[in-house]
């Protein structure tokens, strides 16, 4: 195992990482897209804390994470890269791409799959969309995820560097999509046909279902166009539409004790017929 590879890859991640949340929360309060709807502070603690938890469960299961992996299969040439004969640029691009469209199946299957809802539920209870909720994510989803990579990248054997790469901005940009902010507009519509950017990831946080369970890139946004899953704008507009779900809408439920019991609770209803009528009862509550 390379360790080298490993301590640099933890020092490039923390710091992109730190950087990019940085300027993320700097822009929502320079130029912020939409009202909060509740205060940020209870919000953020619950988050955050969930993002310590998830970094410790990480480390404690997977010291090596997607990294040794690439390193392991590399030092024994196993997987599709090893056996095909292709420039190293051409297998990095390919690669990237490859690893990126297996995040986007994987999303589509954590809508799909009730087990797998219950966990990703977590991610989508969050009332209001910001930089924190781009990192919001159930431990347990976590390393679901992270066995998905794993096999992923086991069976591909890609270049370490393009595995570096993925991870960096598989988190960068889950950030920036996630960010709250406001962008000249004409530069957002040029942008989206790159990547996934805030104002069409959003979407994908209302609290109407048909919408929800559309735009479910984190990278690029050509998954969705060639998909189908592409929806350009809510019908009530970016300002206009609820975000969250129509359950755990109460304040108990932003603390990170509860927010880590979510999947558990009963209060769930996944296949809710009015969820206008239960946002109307919790929010009495």
């Amino acid at each position: 195992m390379d360790d080298w590879s490993l301590a640099n890859e933890r020092t490039i991640r923390l710091s992109v990482f730190l950087g990019v949340f940085v300027m993320m929360a700097l822009w929502e309060v320079i130029a912020a897209r939409r009202e909060l709807s509740i205060a940020k502070g209870p919000r953020w603690f619950g988050n955050l804390g969930l993002v310590v938890v998830d970094t410790v469960v990480v480390r404690l299961l997977f010291p090596a994470a997607v990294i040794g992996m690439a390193i392991a299969v590399a030092e024994i040439e196993f997987g599709l890269f090893h056996w095909l004969t292709l420039p190293y640029w051409l297998a990095v691009v390919l690669s990237i791409l490859i690893l990126d469209f297996a995040i986007y199946v994987q999303h589509v299957m954590f809508h799909s799959i009730p087990a797998l809802w219950r966990l990703h539920m977590v991610h989508h209870a969050d009332v209001d969309v910001d930089v924190t909720t781009g990192i919001r994510f159930h431990p347990v989803e976590i390393i679901v995820s992270m066995v998905i990579k794993l096999a992923a990248v086991a069976v591909l054997g890609p270049p370490l560097l393009a595995v570096l790469v993925f991870e960096v901005l598989l988190n960068a940009l889950s950030m920036f999509n996630h960010a709250n902010v406001r962008m000249p507009p004409t530069f957002e519509r040029i942008l989206r046909w790159f990547i996934v950017t805030p104002e069409m990831h959003r979407v994908h946080h209302s609290i109407d279902r048909a919408e929800h369970d559309t735009n479910f890139g984190f990278n690029l946004s050509c998954w969705d166009r060639w998909m189908g899953t592409y929806l350009a704008r809510p019908a009530k507009g970016q300002t206009g539409m609820t975000l969250g779900l129509p359950y755990f809408r109460e304040a108990a439920w932003r603390s990170l004790p509860k927010i880590l019991v979510m999947p558990l609770s009963r209060q769930m209803n996944r296949n809710a017929s009015s969820t206008s009528e239960q946002l109307e009862t919790t929010e009495r509550d």
